[in-house]
This record gives C-alpha cells, sequence and structure tokens, in this order.
C-alpha cells in the first residue's frame, strides 16, 4: 500500500514565528513526516512577489531550513529542500498559469490583502503577486500530493491548486493527483497579540504583538503579558465576541494539548492566564531554540540536507512535469 503524499512550505520572507511552529511546523514534525512521504519546502520564489533585499532572502532561506530542522524535520523520514533549487517548480508553473483564469487569480484574498498594502505604501504591485497561487499550485502538483497540512488562511489556494488539477486532467488527460487540504485542529491561525483580527505574519511590521520562534524568553514573556485583551468580565473563550481572550487561549491549548474552551473556567484572572501563557510559549520553544544553536555550529550539515534534499526532489519531480509537457502539447527534448 503506497503511503500518502505531503507537501507543504514556509516563505522566508520574515523570521518565523510561534504562529509558523503550531499552525504548521510542529504537526510536521510530529505527525505528517512519521505517517507519510513528506516533503517539505522553503518556498524562496515566492519571497520574490514584493519589494526585497537580495541578501536578507537568502539569510531568511537558510535560517528557515535550520529551523525546520530544529523543530524535529529529520531528512531520514522526510525531504526538505528549497524550491529555487528544483527547476520543475518554475517549469510547471507556466504551464499551469496557461489553464489558470485571470478572474481567479483577482478573486484570491491574499492578492487583494497585499496589492492593497503595497498601493498604500506607494509601490506598483508585481505580475508575481497576481500570479503566485500558480506557483504554489505547481509546488503541490509536481509532487503528486495528496494532502497539504496549512492553516486556514490558504485554504483557498489549495482549493485553486485542486481546480486546475481538474482542469488539466479533463482537458489534457489524467496528469494529476488532485490534493486535499489539512489543517489542525487547534491553533490554525494563531493571532497578532496585539491586534488579534490580524494573523500573526512573519512579514508583519508589528513586531510587539507577533513572537519570533528565536525570540528570548524574557522578550517572549513580556510580548505575551502585553498582549490585548477585550473588556468584559471573567476568562470565557469567545472568539466573536473577545477575539483577544481567545488567541491566548488557543495558543496556551496548543502549548499543552488542551481545550481552549475548556481552559476559560480555568482562570479568574487576565493576568494568571497570560502568566501561564508566556510560560508555556517559553517551554516550548527552548529544545526549538537550542537545537537551532547546535545546527548553526554545523552549517555544512544543513547544505548538505538542502543538497540531498533537493536531488531527491528533483527526482521525484521531473517525470509529472515532464507528462504535464507531453500532454499540453510540446515536442519532447
Amino acid at each position: 500500500m503506497e503511503r500518502t503524499r505531503v507537501f507543504s512550505g514556509v516563505k522566508p520572507t520574515g523570521h518565523l514565528t510561534l504562529g509558523n511552529y503550531l499552525g504548521a511546523m510542529r504537526r510536521w514534525a510530529e505527525v505528517d513526516q512519521h505517517r507519510s512521504e513528506a516533503l517539505f519546502c522553503v518556498v524562496d520564489l515566492h519571497a520574490l512577489t514584493v519589494d526585497h533585499d537580495p541578501a536578507r532572502v537568502r539569510r531568511l532561506s537558510r535560517q528557515a531550513a535550520t529551523l525546520l530542522l530544529a523543530a524535529g524535520l529529520d531528512p531520514e523520514l522526510c525531504t526538505l529542500f528549497v524550491q529555487s533549487h528544483v527547476d520543475e517548480h518554475a517549469r510547471l508553473s507556466y504551464l499551469l498559469e496557461c489553464v489558470a483564469a485571470d478572474g481567479e487569480m483577482r478573486r484570491m484574498i491574499q492578492y487583494k490583502e497585499k496589492a492593497a498594502r503595497e498601493q498604500r505604501r506607494g509601490g506598483s504591485v508585481r505580475l508575481s503577486l497576481l500570479t503566485y497561487p500558480v506557483l504554489m499550485a505547481a509546488d503541490i502538483l509536481a509532487y503528486g500530493t495528496d494532502e497539504v497540512p496549512v492553516g486556514d488562511d490558504q485554504t483557498q489556494h489549495v482549493e485553486l491548486t485542486r481546480d486546475l488539477a481538474v482542469r488539466f486532467n479533463q482537458r489534457y488527460g489524467h496528469t494529476f493527483v488532485v490534493p486535499k487540504a489539512t489543517p489542525p485542529k487547534v491553533a490554525a491561525r494563531v493571532m497578532n497579540l496585539q491586534d488579534p483580527l490580524s494573523k500573526m505574519g512573519k512579514s508583519d511590521d508589528s513586531g510587539p504583538g507577533i513572537v519570533y520562534l528565536l525570540d528570548e524568553p524574557e522578550v517572549v514573556e513580556k510580548k505575551v503579558m502585553r498582549a490585548v485583551t477585550d473588556s468584559g468580565r471573567g476568562v470565557v473563550y469567545d472568539p466573536q465576541e473577545r477575539p483577544g481572550l481567545a488567541n491566548l487561549l488557543e495558543i496556551l491549548a496548543a502549548c499543552q494539548g488542551g481545550n481552549p474552551e475548556a481552559l476559560g473556567g480555568v482562570y479568574e484572572s487576565y493576568g494568571a492566564l497570560k502568566k501561564d501563557t508566556a510560560e508555556a510559549v517559553v517551554e516550548l520553544l527552548r529544545p526549538v531554540q537550542a537545537r537551532h544553536r547546535e545546527l548553526c555550529a554545523d552549517p555544512a550539515y544543513v547544505e548538505g540536507v538542502l543538497r540531498r534534499g533537493a536531488e531527491k526532489a528533483r527526482l521525484m519531480a521531473r517525470p509529472r512535469v515532464d507528462a504535464a509537457y507531453r500532454a499540453i502539447g510540446l515536442l519532447p527534448a
């Protein structure tokens, strides 16, 4: 019986956060790499869709790969690589652009949000920002992926991937597996501690509301203790009416493996909840940070993992991408 194939990735547009870890990375390490044939990727091409510093993208790409290993990804169990090291991603992306429609791209929520942000800053909106969901689809479809473990903010992109796979198969013959999104049950979307209506995003500028994976313990404690809560009496789990409080309860529940609704009845004060949440986050991150320091002292090991991962990924992706080229009508080389 063939194992389920899983693909997911992180974008090196900022330092990885508690949201990245609780929403994705921990599950990849504890569950996905053990139960499936898993591929995890630093999707560096996606970092080029907005204005960027080339040296920073390289630095953050290396840091992201190192943190994925520190979080528990085992190159003996999974394939870890950098997107730009495998040409099949870009090759397949163009074919899928020839299947996608302009209207589909412009309906993507993240495109609308990021384009508006760029315009407010006075910058121009790059074409790649519009088309990057197609590149994301290529990332997934190149490997015959069955499942894509993502936070709920990415499920729209997985739905687009499914649509493109079905459309390509119908027009040109069965080529792609149609994948499905598998979001985690708790803390699928950790919110900003200062703005609980916004995701804790790594490319956000509001640092005080974001816990980074490499934050020192005292910094973590300060950020959590200063988290925005909501007016109202008692500690109750109500994401709609009291999102700040709900965010803290979800973070604590995710750290401890508990239930945020049940935890709401345990606390009599915001201060006690914040203190316990801060301590739980510090303890959660402690082994990740320790392993990260070890890996930074051995950069050759990380480079070797990425090189071998890219070689393995290339061998997995090339036959399917070559088949897509033939199916769509291109002469073989």
